[in-house]
């Protein structure tokens, strides 16, 4: 069994542009997210970001990089990953693209080896990019094209045009990534408790359950969570829940009363509260709001 098999189903899929397609493009903005904040999170795709307008951190396996405009950062398979906006509270706009491995069709095994060697914990968790250094920049507007490919130049998009600029820019990042030290199997019960956290955030979960999913005690979890996620356990369980909730507001027409239980909270008026508190408004008002603007 490749590792690409091993981890197929560790982490939560990405909802592609096109069925059956794995490549994952996009424009965000950090207002989206509860204070402005993504959850962290990890998938077997490589990720791109490019910064159009306004600054983020990004944090990375628990290193933090400042993003500005004109910036961007590449991001390995399985690596915690999340930006966040600076004190202030201010936006960030920016271009995300993800490649999931499966595009590399079946019966690849020389093109997989290499995505597996290039990919794996041993090597370069995230590379900054900057219009500095020539390479980088060559990047940076290869991300810009794979986005307009999709959006701007052509619809419906060339199929071959794509599969050709997402192996453009993992073969561009693929010649400056280099071996480093580091503590896989730390991260591995990192993973592993995000993983029982992605999987059962729907039921009532303990701090003791969390930590056992990881195999390390209560103050050990903790600790790590603090470390490579930027909060508590309890609190990611809250904003992934909250996440999760917020998908459901805006994809679905369920009510506020069953939402809140698909997500884990104990009651409506609980789950209002909460999502008042943190996100600043009601859940009735954050839907009517999508709709106003999708309308």
């Amino acid at each position: 069994m490749t590792q690409l098999e091993v981890f197929s189903d560790l982490s939560e899929r990405l909802k592609y542009n096109f069925p059956d397609f794995p490549l994952y493009v996009q424009k965000g903005n950090l207002y989206q997210f509860n204070n402005y904040a993504a959850v962290a999170h990890w998938h077997l795709d490589l990720e791109f970001i490019y910064v159009l307008e306004g600054s983020m951190n990004f944090s990375v396996n628990g290193s933090v990089t400042r993003l500005n405009p004109g910036e961007g950062i590449f991001v390995n398979s399985q690596r915690l990953h999340f930006g966040y906006s600076l004190e202030d509270y201010s936006d960030c706009v920016f271009i995300v693209v993800a490649i999931h491995p499966s595009i590399l069709g079946e019966k690849t095994s020389f093109l997989q080896a290499y995505w597996e060697e290039e990919s794996s914990h041993m090597m370069t968790d995230f590379v900054l990019l900057t219009d500095q250094v020539d390479w980088q920049l060559s990047i940076l507007h290869a991300i810009q094209d794979i986005y307009s490919e999709i959006y701007t130049e052509h619809q419906p998009p060339n199929p071959l045009r794509l599969v050709s600029q997402a192996l453009s820019l993992f073969a561009a990042v693929g010649d400056h990534v280099q071996p480093v030290s580091g503590q896989p199997g730390v991260l591995a019960n990192v993973q592993e408790m995000t993983r029982y956290i992605h999987q059962n955030y729907d039921q009532k979960i303990t701090l003791e359950e969390i930590a056992s999913s990881g195999t390390v005690c209560r103050s050990r979890c903790c600790t790590l969570f603090n470390k490579y996620v930027g909060q508590t356990p309890n609190n990611y369980l809250t904003q992934y829940r909250l996440q999760k909730s917020c998908e459901m507001l805006k994809e679905t027409r369920r009510s506020i009363s069953e939402i809140a239980l698909a997500c884990g909270f104990q009651s409506s008026s609980y789950f209002s509260s909460i999502f008042r508190k943190q996100m600043g408004v009601t859940p009735q008002y954050y839907r009517k709001q999508l709709m106003n603007h999708t309308s």
